[in-house]
């Protein structure tokens, strides 16, 4: 249905690959309307319950398609701001949506490839793959979210240092600056990146929804409104199917089953 992704959905998990190999998995504006338009489809698919993006071949995404903005000329401007609008509506689809995002970061993330790949709930990277802002090399200034994202992933200073820089992380690096959720070898990520994403599919739906609010706002927040939200979030969650289930599988000492729960009485 696409031409630069691959998308599919399988027992309650969508796969959405970037899928330029030839390019890099380069940014344009057909894969970034497209990953809008999956992200939208993911949103409102009732089956859909996680959603695992990644690249294809050797690269997640060299960022934004420079050889296509060179030809731009005097319509750079506007077109460079429909190309920026359409990957940030997909990263606020993919944001407020209730699915959790597992990203797979299988190689290379640059530009907006790498504010894309930290966009994610789970951020899974392939030991080889490598981080890099990579705008201001190229004159330009950040997009995709990362100006959102990095400050309250890492803080100022190391923002800073990436964004003015272009300094260049290796996985561990990343991990270890609190940009990555695990690391794993190269050879194990997709099959790890899907063990996540299907326990994650069998968790409860609802819930997930409330942890990704929360945590959205949690920074802008004063202490009393957060706990507003979460008190209310709770007494909520008590009343779903999933909450009711989960419960009564706490006291009967089995392994709730959430997926059954919401599949037949969803809220």
């Amino acid at each position: 249905m696409y031409e630069t992704l691959l998308f599919s959905v399988d027992d309650g998990v969508a796969e959405i690959t970037l899928h330029r190999p030839d390019a890099g998995n380069a940014i344009d504006l057909t894969l970034v309307t497209e990953l809008a338009d999956a992200a939208l489809r993911c949103d409102h698919d009732p089956t859909v319950r996680a959603v695992l993006l990644t690249g294809a071949g050797k690269t997640f995404s060299v960022g934004g398609d420079l050889k296509a903005f060179a030809g731009f000329g005097d319509t750079a401007a506007p077109r460079l701001k429909e190309i920026a609008d359409a990957i940030h509506k997909a990263i606020s689809v993919f944001a407020r949506m209730a699915p959790p995002l597992i990203v797979a970061v299988n190689g290379t993330a640059a530009g907006a490839g790498f504010s894309l790949s930290v966009a994610g709930d789970y951020v899974i990277a392939a030991d080889t793959a490598r981080f890099t802002m990579a705008y201001t090399a190229a004159g330009l200034s950040p997009d995709g979210s990362s100006s959102y994202f990095l400050p309250r992933l890492i803080g100022l200073r190391r923002t800073q240092e990436l964004m003015l820089t272009n300094r260049v992380l290796s996985a561990a690096e990343a991990h270890n600056w609190g940009l990555l959720t695990r690391v794993v070898p190269t050879a194990d990520l997709i099959d790890e990146a899907r063990t996540i994403a299907r326990r994650l599919a069998d968790g409860p739906l609802a819930a997930h929804r409330a942890v990704k609010d929360l945590l959205r706002v949690s920074l802008t927040n004063g202490l009393e409104e957060q706990m507003e939200l979460e008190g209310r979030g709770i007494a909520h969650a008590v009343t779903t199917p999933a909450g009711r289930e989960g419960i009564a599988a706490f006291l009967e000492k089995r392994r709730p089953d959430f997926r059954k729960a919401e599949a037949d009485g969803r809220d």
